[in-house]
């Protein structure tokens, strides 16, 4: 049988392909050892609990009141650590914070939609499982969405919130255009084990950078965070899927403000540059009655570093006796007004 000869463009066009296949495979086996070596390096140091098929890491500490805590993306339960924020609260009060799906040592099913509608469900089903009643729920960041899902889905369950730094109503999003790909089913399996682990591992010193502005990034961040627990590829994918939902669910949860029953205490800073103050915290406080907020001079969007009192205060606020407050609306006061050691801390509105 005669077959058609090579020319010598198709024959460097099937290299460079093979090539390109060898490499990426070489890439993403890279990867995963890093990733295992991340995890062998940090292994989890609070309890493993089996709830509704995920793996979910929690560190608990202190006694007292519950509080739970709700880190954003990026990091994990460790952010709070950095802070000093668990340590402060533990004083005081039983300190559960959580390592949302896919980030830590959690794991992200793909038999659901991770919205955080599904997070805040998953969360009361664990505390559910550890006989923990009516917690103050704190959120930071993209855990300030799911604080608000499990406040409007079961406000009975909870005796207040703490959102922090929070997106709340529908804007365009940059980085979920830009982290999108990395979410989707097989190309972004692939993309999170080589182009975008890479690429990760490139911008991560200037996505904190950011997060931090006009702050510094201080040492007990880097210290206390693993630079390659950041970046393994099933976080990459927590990172992209959850801000791929972000738009759609502060639209969802946004047309459901008005049926928040529980008191909720909004903390800002005024340089903030990864969430407008104005149209995100400053609105809510607005549409809100049983809100207060503090907004706080030159502080960015990672609040809980800058001035840890300020959140300690707010949760505070929440149970000033330690004793339960009632979730009804009749309990709920009708002031628009921080608590006064709030004022004295930052700038109430």
């Amino acid at each position: 049988m005669n077959r058609l000869p090579r020319t010598p463009a198709a024959s460097r066009a099937s290299l460079l392909v093979g090539g390109a296949v060898l490499a990426s495979a070489a890439v993403a086996a890279w990867v995963e050892r890093r990733a295992r070596r991340a995890l062998a390096r940090h292994p989890p140091e609070g309890r493993m609990l089996e709830v509704d098929g995920v793996r979910l890491h929690c560190v608990e500490r202190g006694a007292g009141s519950p509080v739970v805590l709700l880190h954003g993306n990026t990091v994990s339960h460790r952010d709070f650590e950095a802070s000093g924020l668990i340590d402060r609260l533990a004083r005081h009060h039983r300190v559960i914070a959580f390592d949302r799906p896919g980030f830590g040592h959690s794991s992200r099913p793909r038999d659901r939609l991770w919205t955080p509608r599904a997070q805040g469900a998953l969360f009361k089903a664990a505390l559910a499982q550890m006989g923990v009643e009516r917690p103050v729920v704190l959120g930071h960041s993209m855990g300030s969405m799911v604080a608000m899902a499990i406040g409007l889905d079961d406000p009975a369950g909870v005796r207040g919130l703490v959102l922090i730094g929070g997106y709340y109503y529908p804007s365009l999003r940059v980085d979920a255009l830009l982290t999108a790909p990395a979410a989707l089913p097989v190309l972004g399996d692939v993309m999170r084990y080589t182009v975008t682990a890479l690429s990760a591992r490139l911008l991560l010193e200037r996505l904190v950078e950011t997060m931090f502005m006009p702050n510094d990034v201080p040492a007990a961040f880097w210290d206390v965070l693993s630079r390659e627990m950041l970046v393994r590829p099933v976080q990459i994918r927590a990172n992209a899927e959850d801000a791929a939902f972000m738009i759609g669910q502060a639209k969802a949860s946004s047309e459901r403000h008005g049926e928040l029953r529980v008191p909720v205490a909004i903390i800002a800073g005024t340089d903030d540059v990864v969430v407008d103050v104005e149209a995100h915290s400053v609105h809510l406080h607005e549409e809100l009655q049983n809100s207060s907020l503090v907004v706080l001079p030159g502080a960015g969007h990672m609040v809980h570093y800058v001035a840890p009192e300020a959140v300690v205060a707010a949760v505070n606020t929440l149970q000033p006796d330690g004793m339960p407050m009632s979730a009804s609306s009749d309990s709920i006061p009708a002031t628009n007004e921080a608590p006064a050691e709030l004022q004295a801390i930052g700038l109430a509105v």
